[in-house]
C-alpha cells in the first residue's frame, strides 16, 4: 500500500527546527556560535548534528500543524505506513515521532548524510523498495522528491509551488496555512509597548513653560526612533524566548511561539525595525541621542541573551532600561538631565519591576517552576521580592518629595504649592499597584496595566492638572 512520507520543517510543525536551534543556542551557549563556520565546513549534516548535540527543542511544545497531523492520522486508520521524512537530525525526528506516535519509522539527517532535496528523495526510494509513495512537503527544495512520488501533499500558500508539484505527479491534497494578519504582525512588534516610552518627554516637564517646536519635534523623532529600536529587540527577545513562551498558558499564543510567523522573518523583522532607527537617529537626531539608542540596544540585548535568568541582576536591568528612555529624552532635546529625575526614575521603575516577578513568582506551580529555571528565582524569594519592591516605592515616593522641595524646581513655576499633591496621588497609586500585585490582578507588565487602569488614568488627570495649576 502507498506510504506516506511527511517534512517536518515548515510542513508537520510551523517552524524551522534548525533556526530555532540556532536561537537557541545563542542563548545558552552564546560563545558557541563563532564554531558555526567551522561546523558548517564539515558539511550541513555534520552540522546539524554539532548543534543538537548542544540544544534539544522540547518537541511536546513544537507548533504543529493540525491538519497535518489529522492527515497522517486518516492514512493511518486507512492501514498505510506513515513516515517522518526531513532533513532535520534525528535526535530531533526520533523526539518528535516519540511525542506524536504517529509514524512507523524515520528518516533524518544522521551526521554524514543530510536528508535534503535529492538525497531526501534517495533516502525515500530506498526505504519505499520500489513501491508508489506519497511525500508530503512545503518548499522548492521537495520538487526532487515529488518527482519521484506517486502523489503529493503541498502544505504552502504559494500557489505556483502548487502548479510546479502539479507538474510532476498528482496533487492529492494542498494544505494552504493561514497568511498573519497585519494586526498580528503588529502585535508581534508589541506596538501597546511604545506606551513606555512616553518616559522620553519626562525631562521635558520641569521647563513645560519653556518649550519650543523644535524641542517637541526632537522629542517626537526620539518616541519614533525608541519605538523602533524596541520592537526590533522584542522580536529579538521573543525570538529567543520561544521554547520557554510555549509552556506559559497565554504567552504560547505570540505570534512567534505559536508559528504564525517563522523565525526567518522575524529576525528579519528585528533586523529592519533596528535599521530604520538607527538610520532615523543619525539623520535626525543629536550624536549624544545616537550614543543612548546603541547603549540601550547593547544592555537591552544583553538581558535578552543572558541578564534576565541572573535573579536581582534583572529587575535592575530593566530598571535601567526604563531610566535610559529618560536619559534618551534629555539627549534628544539638549534640556538638563536632572539628578533627582533619575534617581526617582530608578526606584519607581525597579519597584514596578519587582511587581512582575512577585507576580509570576506567586502564580501557578507551572509558572513558579519556570520562574526557577529561566529567571533564577525560588518560592522562598517571595518575601523577599515584596520587601525590596514596595522599599523601592517608598523611596521613590521620597525622591519625588525632595525634588519638589528642591529651589531650583520652585523657581520655576509661578504657584509651586500645588505640585505637592503629586505625592500623595503618587503614594496612593505605588501602594495600589503592590495590593494588586498581592492580590493577583496584576495580570500585565506594571506599565501596560497603568495604561488601560481608570485609576491610573485618573491620577495621572490629576498630576497633569496639578502641574498646569502651578505653572
Amino acid at each position: 500500500m502507498n506510504t506516506l512520507y511527511v517534512d517536518l520543517d515548515g510542513t508537520l510543525i510551523a517552524t524551522d527546527s534548525l533556526q530555532e536551534s540556532l536561537l537557541q543556542l545563542a542563548r545558552v551557549e552564546p560563545r558557541a556560535l563563532f564554531s558555526l563556520p567551522l561546523w558548517l565546513l564539515r558539511g550541513r549534516a555534520a552540522f546539524k548534528q554539532e548543534v543538537a548535540s548542544r540544544v534539544t527543542l522540547d518537541a511536546e511544545t513544537l507548533p504543529y500543524r493540525p491538519e497535518v497531523i489529522e492527515l497522517v492520522r486518516r492514512a493511518r486508520a486507512d492501514g498505510r505506513r506513515t513516515v517522518l521524512a526531513t532533513a532535520a537530525d534525528g535526535r530531533l525526528a526520533r523526539a518528535v515521532a516519540a511525542h506524536l506516535g504517529l509514524f512507523d519509522a524515520v528518516l533524518a539527517s544522521d551526521g554524514e548524510r543530510n536528508l535534503r532535496g535529492a538525497g531526501k528523495r534517495a533516502a525515500i526510494e530506498a526505504d519505499a523498495g520500489g513501491q508508489p509513495f506519497t511525500y508530503a512537503g512545503n518548499g522548492p527544495v521537495d520538487l526532487s522528491v515529488w518527482r519521484g512520488a506517486e502523489a503529493a501533499v503541498v502544505v504552502s500558500r504559494s500557489d505556483a509551488l502548487a502548479r510546479r508539484a502539479a507538474e510532476l505527479t498528482t496533487v492529492a491534497a494542498r494544505i494552504v496555512p493561514p497568511r498573519p494578519s497585519l494586526r498580528r504582525c503588529l502585535y508581534g512588534m508589541r506596538l501597546h509597548q511604545w506606551l513606555k516610552n512616553v518616559l522620553i518627554f519626562l525631562p521635558l516637564m520641569p521647563v513645560l513653560h519653556e518649550l519650543t517646536q523644535p524641542i517637541l519635534f526632537h522629542a517626537a523623532l526620539a518616541f519614533l526612533a525608541f519605538g523602533l529600536m524596541a520592537s526590533g529587540i522584542y522580536v529579538l527577545n521573543d525570538l529567543l524566548d520561544l521554547e520557554s513562551d510555549r509552556r506559559h498558558p497565554r504567552k504560547r499564543l505570540r505570534p512567534f511561539a505559536s508559528g504564525e510567523i517563522t523565525a526567518s522573518t522575524g529576525l528579519r523583522m528585528a533586523g529592519l525595525l533596528c535599521a530604520a532607527s538607527l538610520g532615523l537617529s543619525i539623520a535626525l537626531l543629536p550624536t549624544a541621542f545616537v550614543s543612548v539608542l546603541l547603549f540601550y540596544m547593547a544592555l537591552t540585548t544583553a538581558y535578552s541573551l543572558f541578564l534576565k535568568r541572573r535573579a536581582v541582576v534583572d529587575v535592575f536591568t530593566l530598571a535601567g532600561l526604563y531610566t535610559v528612555r529618560v536619559a534618551a529624552g534629555a539627549a534628544a532635546t539638549g534640556l538638563p538631565l536632572s539628578f533627582w529625575i533619575l534617581s526617582f526614575s530608578m526606584f519607581i521603575f525597579l519597584s514596578l519591576a519587582l511587581a512582575k516577578r512577585y507576580v509570576e513568582l506567586s502564580g501557578s506551580v507551572q509558572e513558579v517552576t519556570r520562574m526557577k529555571r529561566d529567571r533564577g528565582y525560588h518560592p522562598v524569594d517571595l518575601p523577599f521580592v515584596l520587601c525590596a519592591g514596595v522599599a523601592a516605592g517608598q523611596m521613590a515616593a521620597l525622591l519625588l518629595g525632595l525634588y519638589l522641595h528642591d529651589q531650583e524646581m520652585l523657581a520655576r513655576y509661578e504657584d509651586p504649592e500645588y505640585l505637592w499633591v503629586l505625592i500623595p496621588v503618587f503614594l496612593f497609586w505605588t501602594m495600589r499597584i503592590w495590593l494588586k500585585a498581592i492580590r493577583g490582578a496584576l495580570h500585565d507588565d506594571p506599565v501596560v496595566f497603568a495604561a488601560r487602569d481608570w485609576v491610573s488614568r485618573l491620577a495621572l488627570g490629576i498630576g497633569a492638572a496639578a502641574l498646569w495649576m502651578a505653572d
